[in-house]
């Protein structure tokens, strides 16, 4: 479902005499549907970089990043829009939402992209947001106006929302209190029952233990870490 085949990156320092960075070199990886894989290694590693790479925020040099057999690396921008649409979803840490829009309106969005019924998108982000605790009081406001731990919250019930076949998770669990924690780590092995493709960053060792098939230590790719 998600595989890359020698995938390199490199950034230009256009502040500093165009110096060019090798940030990942010869990545080649492979995650298979219902298998959930964590991205390991020490800190400046790569392991963001490289999810922002799958998901087409940033470009690559060279190789290929095939989901669900499409390559994302030499796709049109259309398409690009209609993999995230469909097939492709990430949760990353910060939620980035247009202001005023309502919380309920936010989580059921991805539905509605994708064709459902407004009852059915709102049915189902009802679910996922008394699941994770957001009070229902809440639901009518804009999560912009809501703490760090509710818009982290806001931001997971917005990615499982859809049933995407291959998904992204940056630090899902980061700075959740313990019931929440169980709540996302369930929704993660929901989505591997149902055959999702997982490819995640887990510093909370025991989510990664529990939730994910495999490591991949990304500094084997980063010129200059040693693995």
């Amino acid at each position: 479902m998600i595989e890359l085949k020698n995938v390199s990156k490199t950034f230009t320092m256009h502040n500093q005499s165009s110096a060019v960075i090798e940030v990942i070199n010869d990545v080649s990886l492979s995650v298979a549907a219902g298998e959930c894989v964590a991205l390991t290694g020490a800190s400046g590693a790569g392991k963001s970089t490289l999810m922002r790479m799958i998901y087409g925020n940033y470009l690559t040099q060279a190789g290929q990043i095939l989901i669900d057999g499409a390559d994302l690396v030499q796709a049109e921008p259309r398409d690009v829009i209609a993999l995230r649409r469909e097939t492709l979803g990430y949760v990353s840490q910060f939620l980035r939402v247009v202001p005023r829009v309502p919380t309920l309106d936010v989580v059921a969005e991805p539905l509605r992209a994708v064709g459902a019924s407004a009852e059915t998108a709102q049915a189902r982000a009802k679910e996922l947001l008394a699941k994770l605790n957001i009070p229902q009081r809440l639901w009518a406001l804009s999560p912009t106006t809501f703490s760090g731990g509710e818009q982290q919250r806001v931001n997971i019930a917005r990615g499982f929302a859809h049933p995407y076949p291959a998904m992204l998770l940056d630090e899902p669990t980061a700075s959740l209190d313990a019931a929440n924690r169980e709540v996302v780590l369930s929704l993660i092995e929901e989505a591997k029952a149902r055959g999702a493709a997982i490819i995640g960053i887990f510093h909370d060792e025991a989510a990664r233990d529990r939730v994910c098939d495999r490591e991949i230590d990304v500094s084997q790719f980063t010129p200059g870490i040693a693995a």
